[in-house]
């Protein structure tokens, strides 16, 4: 048995990169994971013995792990789904690319989303997910527009 000096962020650190180590991990795994790793570098907030020289904590992240910093990116959006959507990505029933991307809409519009893909027992392609991101955010955005339109005629 080794016993080792460590800080809380650094013990996280070395966690998740021993549970990175295996076989086979689930994208969801993953994907929190990644996230553990980089809120434990953010919080160190120096380079140390174990985080190394310093660079932007999302790609010291790929770096270690041989994913891209827009991969590490995604990884931590599909964090943001409901666990319906994720449990799809783990399963393989629905892409990883579209998923990070649906990973912005929000909790509603998620579940409205996993209904549809349900009734219709299909999952959107990484164009259409972009698209309904597009579409959604551009919804919301009216929407805003409106009630701000709205506030200032009443004023």
């Amino acid at each position: 048995v080794i016993i080792r000096e460590m800080s809380d962020d650094e013990a996280v650190i070395a966690m998740v990169d021993a549970n990175l180590q295996r076989e086979h991990i689930l994208p969801s795994e993953k994907a929190f994971a990644y996230k553990m790793k980089l809120d434990a570098i953010k919080h160190q907030g120096v380079a140390s013995a174990q985080v190394g020289k310093k660079l932007l904590s999302i790609e010291k992240v790929g770096e270690d792990n041989g994913d891209s910093r827009n991969q590490v990116h995604r990884y931590i959006r599909i964090t943001y789904l409901i666990p319906e959507l994720l449990s799809m990505v783990d399963d393989t029933k629905t892409a990883f690319n579209p998923a990070a991307e649906l990973s912005y809409l929000d909790l509603s519009e998620q579940r409205v989303l996993i209904n549809a893909m349900e009734l219709n027992d299909c999952t959107p392609s990484h164009a259409q997910a972009i698209m309904l991101k597009r579409i959604l955010k551009l919804g919301n955005f009216k929407r805003k527009q409106k009630a701000t339109t709205r506030k200032i005629h009443l004023e």
